[in-house]
C-alpha cells in the first residue's frame, strides 16, 4: 500500500500494479477483510489540519470598514477562503492587491468561490 499522493493525501492508500502477475488475490482479500472490519470498529485516521489561513492586510482593513464583507467571508468554506486570501496576497504590488481586493469584494458578497465562473464550462 502506497500514498496515493505524497504531500496532498492523509489517509488513501492505493495497491498499485504494473503486471497481471502481480495480483495476489489473497492479499488483497484480506486488505478489503480489514478495511471493513476497521469501519465496523469505528476506527478513522486522524486528519491534520490544513495550514492556517493568512487574511491579508488589506483584506482585513476592508473586514474592519464592512461588517457584512467579514460575514459573508466567514460563511464561505475555508478552501474558498484560503483562495481569496492568497489570491490578494500573491500580488507583489500594494496597488495590485488592493486591484484583486476591490475585484473580489462583489464575488465574497455573493458567497461565490473565486474560481465558481468557470465551473460546468
Amino acid at each position: 500500500m502506497v500514498n496515493a499522493q505524497e504531500g496532498k493525501t492523509q489517509a488513501l492508500r492505493q495497491m498499485r500494479f504494473t503486471r497481471f502477475e502481480e495480483l495476489d488475490k489473497e492479499a488483497i482479500m484480506e486488505y478489503i477483510a480489514e478495511a471493513i472490519e476497521n469501519q465496523k470498529l469505528g476506527k478513522v485516521v486522524k486528519i491534520e489540519p490544513k495550514k492556517e489561513i493568512v487574511i491579508p492586510s488589506e483584506l482585513q482593513n476592508e473586514f474592519e470598514n464592512s461588517k457584512a464583507l467579514h460575514k459573508a467571508f466567514k460563511e464561505l468554506t475555508p478552501g474558498r477562503q484560503r483562495e481569496y486570501a492568497e489570491h490578494i496576497a500573491a500580488a507583489k504590488r500594494e496597488a495590485t492587491r488592493i486591484s484583486r481586493l476591490e475585484k473580489c469584494i462583489p464575488m465574497i458578497l455573493a458567497k461565490q468561490g473565486l474560481h465558481d465562473k468557470y465551473k460546468n464550462c
